[in-house]
């Protein structure tokens, strides 16, 4: 029952084949099975969720309407906001924190029904590739547990893959969802910059960072879209057009798409064993009735540059809240000046990783080299998305891997952090443009998994989808499980 899909599962419960509370305990079961091998949790809610699933089964037995995510349950990323629910970023700066409100997405969940299973375990504060720099230790990829998941969502797409969540919840800043979409073998999408509402989720680049959804297939990544999407008025950014219907309008029919192949996604960097998987899918889809064309965008050799000093700069100014005087850990004993007090708890509550960011985002920002560095990235930012739009009034998408290799030894790279930050380099141009980007399983690399990336126009997720759900049903990867 655990390998249900989403859409099966509402379909079961309510056709009374089976009560949302024998699933929720299925799933239960499964997390207690395997979840200290892979640590994908920091929290698990099995109490609330049981409560809920009785709730909804009694609901159905009076025959009263019930939501489109009846008792499907879901894995929330420890950024979000969950009422009653502690929300640590994978800090110990946060880590008894409790938010007395739940994030938008999370109340358009609760609004359709979908049982939230626990919060899954990341980067601190969504900073990293491998959610290796968790304070709660390392997720492991449940293709081969000595691994790492990809970041900064790797504990909700390690979730997925192991069956103890049926869907989830991340958030990609500079490619934090199709990262370990791509190295668990699960879909995941990047909305357009504003579709899915931010208001909830603990900032880390304002400018950058959008909610989305993980999924197993490509059906159940359009049901949860159309459900967390949408204007808020509680989010300036929020883009106030209709939301389209996903799920319904979704075929697999891509004829007559044209497709560009980005020549920099495929140069230096990039594994031959990623680029064979990812050119058999786009030869598959050439069968299927698309075209393709390769392209240049030759700014993209600035775009990581561009998007590290983008990124750290807005780290520097929305991480200095935390300093616990006003929000997060504090030391015990405070009896020094207020200086050293800030600086203790600060210097004990950030990680590694978050203080590097912090630091580097400070100096880019500093008076004398704010123009040197942080204007200069705005400018290319500025290049690199007149260039996407561009390609994108020629071609319907534009195509090439999610990550230049597939998923490497846990402790391989943490140790040199410029190594570790370009795998993203095919990854952040989507963020620098706000354009949205899928991850779709196309292949295994012995026992790892390889994704492929396709990245549209603004408000052009049925784009993504259709070729998402063409490659599905057409290559045979997507629906693999590790044996754990």
């Amino acid at each position: 029952m655990r390998e249900l899909l989403a859409i099966d599962v509402v379909e079961r419960i309510k056709r009374q084949e089976t009560t949302a509370e024998e699933y929720v305990n299925s799933i239960a079961e499964r997390i207690s099975e395997v979840d200290s091998k892979i640590n994908a949790f920091i929290s698990v809610t099995i109490n609330e969720a049981l409560e809920k699933a009785k709730d909804i089964d009694k609901r159905i037995s009076r025959g009263e309407k019930i939501g489109k995510l009846a008792g499907v349950t879901i894995a929330v990323k420890d950024n979000i906001c969950t009422l009653g629910v502690r929300t640590t970023c994978a800090s110990r700066m946060l880590e008894n924190f409790v938010p007395p409100y739940d994030a938008t997405v999370v109340e358009r969940l609760k609004r359709e029904d979908a049982i939230i299973i626990g919060k899954t375990n990341m980067d601190e504060f969504a900073m990293g590739s491998t959610t290796e720099t968790s304070y709660f230790g390392p997720t492991r990829n449940p293709w081969d547990l000595t691994k790492v998941p990809g970041g900064s969502s790797g504990g909700s797409a390690a979730a997925l893959i192991s069956d103890e969540a049926t869907l989830a919840l991340g958030s990609d800043t500079g490619g934090s969802i199709r990262c370990p979409a791509s190295y668990c073998s699960v879909i995941g999408l990047k909305p357009t910059y504003g579709l899915v509402s931010r208001y909830g989720l603990i900032a880390y680049a304002n400018s950058l960072e959008q909610i989305g959804p993980l999924a197993k297939n490509t059906l159940d990544c359009a049901l949860l879209l159309s459900v967390i999407g949408g204007y808020d008025p509680r989010d300036s950014t929020s883009l106030n057009v209709p939301l389209e219907q996903y799920l319904s309008n979704i075929t697999d029919d891509v004829r007559g798409l044209k497709l560009g192949l980005i020549k920099e996604f495929f140069g230096e960097g990039v594994e031959d064993s990623v680029k064979k998987h990812v050119w058999r899918s786009i030869h598959l889809l050439e069968d299927l009735g698309t075209v393709y064309e390769e392209l240049s965008l030759p700014s993209l050799e600035y775009a990581l540059a561009s998007y590290y000093i983008i990124a750290m700069s807005e780290a520097s100014s929305n991480l200095a809240r935390f300093d616990g005087l006003r929000y997060g850990f504090r030391v015990e004993h405070d009896d020094a000046d207020w200086s050293k007090i800030y600086a203790k708890n600060r210097s004990m509550g950030f990680g590694a990783e978050v203080k590097r960011r912090i630091m580097l985002g400070t100096y880019a920002l500093s008076a004398g080299y704010y123009e040197q560095y942080y204007l200069k990235a705005l400018k290319i930012r500025t290049i690199i998305r007149r260039e996407f739009e561009a390609a994108l009034k020629k071609f319907d998408a534009l195509i090439g891997p999610t990550m230049p290799l597939p998923p490497f030894n846990i402790g391989e790279k943490i140790q040199d952090p410029l190594t570790l930050y370009m795998c993203d380099v095919l990854t952040v141009p989507a963020n620098l443009t706000g354009y949205p980007a899928i991850s779709i399983p196309c292949g295994f690399e012995g026992n790892l998994p390889i994704g492929l990336q396709v990245i549209s126009r603004p408000l052009r997720e049925e784009t993504l989808l259709k070729i998402s759900f063409a490659l599905e049903r057409n290559a045979g990867v997507v629906g693999k499980r590790p044996i754990l």
